[in-house]
């Protein structure tokens, strides 16, 4: 009765504790409240300002392509631009994406309705090289089908259009313009306008009917706040360009440039009250039209639980048979009985030899464990929502952040373990620690933004941005590496539950099952077997350029990898020590960092069967981007198998009696 009273406090306090607690939002997504112009909540009350704006203000991002890897800045394509006002700060993680904010010129007043209000008009000379140049790029961008994103009030203004089944789908961009090959063809956008129609003309979309939505909140005094800002793209050609009236045909660019154009860009905006949508769930919209919100979800359910089933059964197999083994062998006293011994307790004298390149493996297993971790509390932060599509750029400033503060284990793990192996040039092992792995990465990244600057895409890293990273890692990263090796050389070597001969046991003659080779190509099939519907989603996010938000159920996928990648490394362990093979160091790291080569597989033929990019600069970029995603995950992938078969080989040792 005590411990129920004792309970009951315990969740009455928590109540409490609850409702003495104030809302808090993250920084740069607290609502922001607008007001029509002149009215109370605009100007002050009580002499103190409020916090209620009556301008809207429109930032544009960069333009990509499904066609392209090479994204560029807005100001790439000529449109219209503002030079009076600074872009907004940008945190590194949108550096390292290519996304570049800035401000525009399309700027409206609250609850103020415009209709086919100019914007900018742009000139092109044929005679002028530099605005043919100028055309000809448009031109370029709109036949790979480029897109706009626009930003109000730090959400995408969407183009929702109906597509199969009768479902609309909102994507958070749409086209600069659109192609009718010579055939009569239309591509892409062309084909939602029936006016679009003469052979081998492009087709700018130079006007936007922009439908914005707003919530009037409970208390008046704090105004209006946005929860979503739509568009329609259109293209009309204005005779009177000082005076545009939205009504002509479409803005058509022939191929050939042989008199002076004019392009005319122009808006219409109008406001609508929705008492339904919540500024909370403004995004709901956007994430749940997607074509990965409502998939598969029975596939991928499915696939969660097949691998479940498997796991389980790994795990019922490695016990019962251990638990007999152990068993038998502990019953063992006499030395005749000795003798009949086979299997696993035969190589009890060779199992924690040192193994060849030893150096190599514990430097691999230190930066394994620096990716492992920053992966699992990245993971963990984005189920919180701390890295959500409105965070802009969170998620790889978080992962790059984390990473630069892990150093400290990479050196202490790969020091403890090359100590374990018998190493003694521990200046050699801390500097491979430090730089082979993450300058491997860096050097394939420094090549792939020298292809970036070369194209002048907006994805290339600035110099300065580059020489923070260096500091970054210079500067922090290896000092704490050298920590970490410190401490992991000063503690005493790991302790072995049995001795190792002096005599290495001979090797029997292996079966083509318990070989080398078969046994890794076999053991990163059920890992890879868990992830690759959730690698689909992943490519599609990068590449395809959807947003990708499911990070509950990636932590749930990361989970179920690790278990798998465990027990099917153990599995094929046990194995190989029955067969009185007792290489396991490196085969264990390799057997579940084959993964890595079936993401790679899976990369190149997502490449050839799902996306259309072309061009020489952009599929090497694919591939340059994919082989370091690669062997990050052949790090951590091998890492896990690693751990969970030292710690397997050491326990079942442990508790065996050897004499």
């Amino acid at each position: 009765m005590c411990c129920i009273l004792k309970a009951r406090g315990c969740v009455l306090g928590v109540f409490l504790l609850l409702h003495c607690v104030t809302s808090f939002y993250l920084p740069g997504l607290a609502p922001v409240s607008f007001c029509e112009p002149g009215s109370v909540q605009a100007g002050t009350e009580n002499g103190q300002p409020q916090d209620c704006k009556s301008t809207i203000e429109m930032f544009v991002n960069r333009l990509d392509s499904v066609e392209s890897v090479l994204p560029y800045e807005y100001t790439a394509f000529d449109f219209c631009t503002v030079d009076s006002e600074t872009r907004p700060s940008e945190n590194l993680g949108q550096v390292l994406f290519g996304e570049r904010i800035e401000p525009s010129p399309y700027k409206f007043e609250f609850k103020k309705k415009e209709e086919c209000k100019p914007v900018c008009t742009k000139l092109y000379n044929p005679k002028d090289a530099k605005q043919k140049a100028s055309l000809d790029f448009l031109k370029k961008g709109m036949l790979l089908n480029y897109q706009h994103h626009w930003i109000v009030d730090n959400m995408p203004v969407t183009w929702c259009y109906d597509v199969e089944d009768g479902q609309k789908y909102c994507n958070p961009g749409f086209p600069i313009g659109c192609y009718v090959n010579e055939a009569g063809i239309p591509k892409d956008a062309c084909v939602v306008n029936q006016n679009f129609i003469d052979k081998d003309t492009f087709y700018i979309f130079n006007h936007v009917d922009i439908t914005i939505r707003y919530h009037v909140v409970e208390n008046e005094a704090a105004g209006a706040r946005l929860v979503s800002a739509r568009l329609e793209p259109k293209s009309y050609k204005n005779n009177i360009m000082e005076n545009p009236d939205c009504s002509g045909g479409p803005m058509s660019l022939t191929s050939k440039l042989d008199e002076e154009l004019k392009i005319a860009y122009t808006y219409s905006v109008q406001f609508l009250e929705d008492e339904h949508i919540r500024w909370a769930s403004r995004w709901d919209y956007i994430l749940e039209s997607m074509p990965h919100t409502n998939i598969q979800w029975f596939s991928i359910m499915n696939s969660l639980v097949i691998v479940l089933f498997l796991s389980g059964m790994v795990a019922m197999i490695m016990l019962r048979t251990l638990h007999k083994d152990i068993a038998r062998y502990n019953q063992i006293d006499s030395v005749e009985d000795a003798q009949e011994e086979f299997g696993w307790k035969l190589v009890h004298g060779d199992v924690f030899r040192p193994p060849r390149k030893g150096m190599l493996l514990s430097v691999f297993l230190g930066s394994g464990t620096q990716i492992s971790i920053m992966t699992f509390v990245t993971l963990f932060f984005a189920c919180l929502g701390f890295l959500s599509p409105a965070n802009r750029g969170a998620l790889m400033t978080c992962a790059v952040v984390l990473w630069v503060l892990l150093g400290t284990p990479a050196g202490y793990v790969a020091a403890r373990f090359y100590k374990s192996f018998g190493g003694e040039k521990w200046k050699t092992n801390v500097l491979l620690t430090c730089f082979l792995c993450p300058g491997v990465v860096f050097a394939d990244f420094f090549v792939m933004n020298l292809i970036l600057w070369g194209e002048g895409s907006s994805a290339a890293m600035p110099f300065g941005t580059l020489v923070a990273i260096l500091a970054l890692w210079f500067c922090i990263s290896v000092p704490l590496t050298f920590i970490g090796a410190y401490f992991g050389f000063k503690k005493t070597g790991i302790e072995h539950p049995v001795r190792t001969n002096q005599i290495p046991r001979q090797i029997p003659e292996q079966s083509f099952y318990t070989r080398a080779l078969p046994g890794i190509v076999m053991g990163g099939i059920l890992p890879f077997g868990c992830i690759f519907i959730q690698l689909f989603f992943i490519l599609n996010s990068i590449w395809s350029h959807q947003m990708y938000y499911m990070f509950g159920f990636l932590f749930l996928v990361f989970i179920i990898l690790v278990i798998t990648c465990s027990e099917a490394t153990i599995l094929l362990c046990y194995f190989h020590l029955c067969a009185e093979d007792y290489h396991w160091q490196w085969r264990s790291f390799l057997t579940s960092g084959f993964t890595a080569v079936y993401f790679l597989v899976y990369a190149i033929h997502y490449f050839y069967s799902k996306l259309q990019i072309t061009g020489l600069a952009s599929t090497i970029l694919y591939f340059g981007y994919t082989m370091i995603m690669a062997l990050i995950f052949f790090l951590f992938t091998g890492t896990i198998g690693f751990s969970a078969c030292f710690w397997f080989v050491t326990k079942i040792y442990s508790v065996v009696k050897v004499d």
